[in-house]
């Protein structure tokens, strides 16, 4: 009997956990470490401990995932803040509650027959998509090398970051924006760095964390606990290396271990931010950039597309403090 009623005990502990928890899916555009909060968040159960239940879902495109976080179909999406901006000036409530990473972080790779930037001319560059992060940096590392972007080079879609890194091998582009893992990839392939955009130091959301107007009013509880479960993702993947390189290896599909570790020390030790903190002139940079095509753009404000309620509860809860004391 005592067993029976301990049995029936324990199958309602765990009903009542599972409807407790509050259902959430996570969107993120690109295989990048700049997602590493999220993925070591997930993998380490710390949205679960914030009483979510999460899902973590892969949109490679900043401007479908935009549409997906309008739609309303996910509460959190993690994308280049440009894209973000762009929808918002055609009407979407969305606002930019974080940003991961503050800078452009990429490399162009080029085929071993490219020595240098000027013999980039003429050459087909692949990115992922047009208005994405990998588009904008290319475009601006060009401009610098006074190189034109719309006259000099063919500009290729490629899709996923895997894709730019396969168009490398097998000849379908000269040249491609890369980032970490996959930069430290192609350069153990054999592949010519030929711009360093990263040590450019160029100020941009890269990426911001978004939601939809509806969801900040109607389930703020909601982005409190991702932003908390969050925060205590990058301190983790900062304390637990093993935990964060084995997330790095399985979302990237990456197993050379000297490819892994050079992401974990890149993202974990100089790129990611320890809360989701909002460089304002990056987003100024991002308003600038989309203001060359978008003459909305050139009236706006960069901070009629923040929402900092979240980051500055973040700072006021003692969180931070407690975890890096």
């Amino acid at each position: 009997m005592k067993r029976a009623l301990m049995a029936a005990w324990c199958v309602l502990v765990f009903v009542s956990s599972s409807m407790a928890a509050e259902r959430i899916h996570i969107g993120y555009s690109s295989i990048s470490g700049a997602y590493i909060g999220i993925w070591v968040a997930h993998d380490a159960g710390l949205f679960q401990k914030e009483g979510l239940e999460d899902q973590i879902i892969l949109i490679p495109s900043g401007s479908q995932l935009a549409q997906v976080v309008v739609a309303g179909e996910v509460e959190v999406g993690s994308l280049n803040g440009s894209s973000a901006m762009a929808a918002a000036l055609k009407g979407a409530d969305m606002k930019v509650i974080g940003n991961s990473v503050n800078k452009m972080i990429f490399s162009i790779y080029a085929r071993p027959e490219v020595k240098s930037v000027e013999q980039l001319k003429g050459k087909k560059i692949g990115i992922s998509r047009f208005g994405s992060s990998t588009d904008i940096s290319a475009r601006y590392a060009l401009r610098k090398f006074n190189i034109d972007p719309q006259k000099d080079v063919t500009i290729l879609q490629m899709g996923a970051m895997s894709s730019i890194m396969g168009g490398l091998q097998n000849g379908a582009i000269d040249a491609g924006l890369v980032s970490p893992p996959t930069q430290f990839a192609v350069d153990r392939m054999g592949f010519r760095e030929i711009v360093n955009i990263t040590d450019m130091d160029l100020a941009f959301p890269n990426p911001s964390l978004v939601a939809q107007g509806e969801i900040i009013k109607k389930k703020p509880d909601l982005i409190n606990r991702f932003m908390r479960a969050y925060v205590r993702g990058i301190h983790r993947a900062r304390t637990d290396k093993e935990l964060t390189v084995k997330s790095i290896a399985k979302y990237s599909k990456i197993e050379d271990p000297v490819v892994l570790q050079k992401s974990y020390d890149m993202y974990v030790g100089k790129v990611l931010e320890k809360a989701p903190y909002i460089n304002m002139q990056g987003m100024k940079n991002a308003l600038d950039d989309l203001a060359r095509n978008d003459p909305a753009a050139k009236a706006a404000r960069p901070e009629q597309f923040v929402d900092a309620r979240f980051i500055d509860t973040i700072e006021k809860s003692g969180l931070l403090k407690e975890l890096y004391r």
